[in-house]
């Protein structure tokens, strides 16, 4: 049985209104931005990025095997007269121009993710639990901005029962035009918290920005929000303003409509007692951390009022696994023995660090093993960046962290604030603590890396899983 091609050419071309040149195909089979990985059959549009101009990358990607190449009319000349080409005027907008066309011809439930922490590990599980009951289709990655939303739009094939998407941002204004092309039926808002406040005067403008993900919800659409969140009653006031509902909450208040009645945390997982709109539920949550346990009742209230099963998306979430970056463990070959690896590398913020090293605090040690935390700078956090990461030494003494290495001058403050038997070693950059953190580590300890993107701690996680290969570590019930 063949697979339906994602677009045809001719509806392709109409969306975006584009001019074609050369041998095109009938249809596409995906679409991409990167010539480095793209597969052969799909689009690739030529998006001029921040670095490179994807105009540069047409020959790779043709090469590669693209079936065709999005271009601007201004940079036609560039290319052989035979070179299978659509040309419009801007590729970007073309590309949100096929997105939009996308979602008008999905009948699908359509639900959209935002929050200051947990957006892509909400997204996933949502992914995870829709997937095992009808197809689904959500972002890539964290693919969450001007250019991310538009490409997981258009990438979504019409057939899907579900579709998800994150929808992300650091600045004001950015989360509504974005919204209003997706035009979910369900908005999720994990959470609000003091993250990007280089660009905010403060907490209650970060709520006002995720608030503009209620600009593009359906007519009759719901909202799922954090009832423990002190912002909560300021996105209300937004969703109520805008005549939405129903406001549904989730959280630990009496009064949330999907409510923690009881968790037990485990090193390796939680275990979960709550009631999701009025349905007595217990499960198993394969990512550890009370953080978790919470976005996963808002994703069984999305799940179920978006048409799944709320039995099985709850059994299913037992075999839930982590994000990249975002808490996945390996098993590291130290000598005779092993240590545990905890990948958090790919960003971080106050309220994640301090969820992160909660996860470590539970976490499992050998006999002679320590609870390590590596943790690089958490960015665009403004002037009260000094004061964040010194306050984060309170969460290290409550956790019980043994040992911590810094690095970055945001986390110096960090470094100075601790007391000299939790001090590991700090480097102005991540490249420069590998040597010290590699002769250091030994059988039974549990390391744990995160610091924000810019921060490059994922290069210590590699240089780690490279000096001490071993496998992945996939955890056992309880």
């Amino acid at each position: 049985m063949s697979v339906a091609p994602l677009w045809t050419l001719a509806a392709m071309a109409a969306a975006m209104r584009a001019q074609g040149q050369g041998a095109l195909p009938q249809a596409v089979s995906g679409l991409s931005i990167d010539s480095r990985t793209i597969a052969p059959g799909e689009a690739y549009f030529a998006i001029k990025g921040d670095v490179h101009d994807g105009h540069d990358f047409v020959a790779a990607a043709l090469e590669a095997g693209a079936a065709l190449a999005v271009v601007e009319a201004a940079q036609r000349e560039k290319f052989s007269s035979d070179a299978p080409l659509l040309v419009v005027d801007d590729v970007l907008a073309a590309l949100v121009d096929l997105a939009r066309a996308a979602r008008a011809r999905l009948d699908a439930r359509v639900i959209a993710v935002t929050g200051s922490v947990g957006k892509t590990s909400t997204k996933e599980a949502l992914r995870h639990v829709l997937s095992a009951q009808g197809e689904t289709h959500a972002s890539t990655a964290s693919f969450n901005n001007h250019w991310g939303v538009p490409l997981s739009l258009a990438r979504c094939p019409a057939s899907v029962r579900f579709a998800v998407f994150e929808i992300g941002m650091n600045h004001a204004g950015e989360i509504e035009p974005l919204v209003k092309m997706v035009r979910p039926q369900i908005a999720i808002i994990t959470t609000v918290e003091p993250v990007h406040l280089e660009f905010f005067a403060g907490i209650e403008g970060i709520a006002d920005a995720k608030a503009e993900i209620f600009a593009g919800l359906e007519p009759g659409g719901a909202v799922v929000l954090n009832l423990d969140n002190p912002q909560f009653a300021r996105l209300r006031r937004h969703a109520e303003q805008r005549h939405i509902s129903p406001i549904l909450t989730f959280g630990e208040d009496q009064a949330a409509d999907a409510r923690l009645i009881e968790l037990s945390l485990h090193p390796t997982l939680s275990v979960v007692h709550a009631a999701i709109l009025g349905h007595d539920v217990t499960y198993k949550l394969a990512i550890p951390g009370r953080h978790m346990a919470m976005n996963s009742l808002a994703v069984l209230t999305a799940a179920s009022i978006a048409g799944a099963d709320l039995a099985l998306a709850a059994l299913s979430l037992s075999q839930l696994d982590p994000a990249a970056g975002r808490g996945v463990r390996r098993q590291l070959e130290i000598g005779s023995g092993e240590a545990t690896l905890i990948d958090e590398s790919y960003n971080a913020n106050p309220a994640s660090m301090a969820a992160a090293l909660s996860v470590l605090g539970q976490a499992n040690v050998g006999a002679q093993g320590r609870r390590i935390a590596v943790l690089g700078d958490m960015l665009e956090l403004g002037p009260s960046g000094p004061e964040l990461h010194q306050g984060l030494v309170e969460a290290i003494k409550t956790h019980q962290i043994d040992l911590v290495y810094c690095c970055g001058p945001l986390m110096r403050n960090l470094w100075d604030a601790l007391s000299t038997g939790k001090r590991g070693g700090y480097a102005d950059g991540a490249t420069a603590l590998v040597a010290e953190l590699v002769a250091a580590i030994r059988a039974g300890d549990t390391i744990m890396v995160k610091g924000s993107l810019g921060s490059k701690m994922k290069t210590i996680v590699t240089a780690l899983e490279k000096r001490f290969p071993g496998r992945a570590a996939r955890d056992a019930a309880v």
